[in-house]
């Protein structure tokens, strides 16, 4: 049995190659030299039209990116932000740079938003909420926005793991106020780092334009909303998270194969899917009705075991060959709220600290073929079988 490299991301476009090329022979790396079609301008346009929406902006990472809307919201001090309690700790990070507090809600074993929670949180003063589709996992995007519009409450997408995710036909991102995506490594589209945010809102935009650090009359190359701009010109702080030209050269040729990504990974994980849950001690959550994902990755949870059969699993997978993390048993986890200790409040979630220590979570690239899945399922059911199926001491 050969197991694939689950790490390396597919190989950059050959279509990069030459601009790149071009790039390093001029040296024009900085979006704003040129007076119009730098590459991250047209990477810009090319994103929003894929995704079907008016504005884009490239950014230095999602977290810039969240950060950015939130500050292009015009959030006062200290204002509350509802986060759900499974995410990543820059969330909660981008959340605090914004001079905001988070809020942390619950989030069930299926790894979505816990909606009565979350109805409830939104009582306590909530200023704005970010929705974090957490590894790709939809929460109800129905119920949030009709709860968040009925108290006029800005809802911002943090879309890192979810492009080509789909609500109900909707791409995600696209659904609150402002989307936010990555292009970290480990994502659909890899730069290595870079994030852009996406919005139909122009003043948003044209806030978060400036901040990201377009000064003097740079907003001019953008091409649009020159009245918005200029309404801002020097009343708003640079924050100066803007992408090189060299990371969109590396990006834009891979708009194009994201139908095929997504089509590859929905393929890997729902084979991997049906093989954990044949078993009776794996169980992988199924989506909600309206949602299809565009995984990069798997999720499953262990059935009624205990830690130390838990840990014996992962363990065991890893001496197979493959790397199987368990968010809440992991120490000091970036994904376990509990080890957010920068927060300058806290709230125990009982749901989902039980979802997280139980909560498994392997890397799954689309460039995998059929066999080499069948080859990763093959070791993550034999260590179960392993782990699980020794007979217990009576008593235990």
């Amino acid at each position: 049995m050969t197991l694939p490299n689950m790490h390396d991301a597919e190989p950059i476009p050959a279509a990069a190659q030459a601009e790149i090329e071009r790039l390093l022979q001029s040296g024009d790396l900085f979006r704003y030299t040129a007076s119009e079609n730098a590459p991250v301008t047209l990477l810009e346009q090319e994103f929003a039209e894929a995704l079907g929406v008016k504005y884009a902006l490239a950014v230095s990472s999602c977290s810039a990116a969240l950060f950015l809307s939130l500050k292009a919201l015009d959030l006062p001090r200290d204002a509350r932000v509802l986060i759900p309690g499974f995410t990543f700790a820059a969330v909660p990070s981008a959340v605090i740079h914004a001079d905001c507090v988070p809020v942390l809600c619950e989030v069930g074993e299926n790894y979505r938003i816990d909606l009565a929670d979350f109805e409830h949180q939104l009582s306590d003063n909530i200023a704005a909420v970010i929705v974090s589709h957490m590894r790709g996992h939809t929460s109800d995007m129905d119920a949030i926005m009709a709860l968040c519009d009925a108290r006029d409450i800005p809802v911002v997408e943090d879309a890192a793991h979810s492009l080509g995710t789909t609500w109900k036909g909707r791409n995600i991102g696209t659904i609150g106020r402002v989307g936010c995506f990555s292009f970290q490594s480990y994502k659909l589209i890899n730069a290595g780092e870079g994030g852009i945010l996406i919005t139909d809102d122009a003043d948003l935009v044209a806030r978060a334009v400036i901040m990201s650090g377009a000064y003097e009359h740079n907003w001019k190359k953008h091409g649009h909303l020159t009245n918005a701009f200029a309404r801002w010109q020097n009343k708003l702080p640079l924050y100066n998270l803007r992408l090189s030209n060299l990371s969109a050269a590396i990006i834009r040729p891979q708009i194009a194969e994201i139908p095929r990504r997504v089509a590859d990974g929905r393929r890997n994980h729902d084979r991997l899917a049906a093989a954990l849950n044949a078993t009776p001690w794996l169980k992988v959550p199924e989506p909600l009705i309206g949602e299809v994902r565009a995984p990069d990755s798997i999720q499953f949870n262990l059935c009624n075991l205990p830690d130390a059969e838990c840990e014996a699993f992962v363990h065991e997978a890893s001496r197979l060959g493959v790397k199987v993390q368990l968010f809440g048993l992991s120490r000091d986890n970036a994904r376990a709220f509990w080890n957010w200790q920068f927060l300058p409040e806290h709230r125990e979630l009982p749901k989902t600290r039980a979802m997280l220590m139980r909560a498994c979570d392997v890397r799954l690239p689309a460039r995998l073929s059929e066999a080499e899945v069948d080859a990763v399922a093959q070791v993550i059911v034999m260590a179960a079988e392993n782990c699980f199926t020794q007979p217990r001491a009576f008593g235990t």
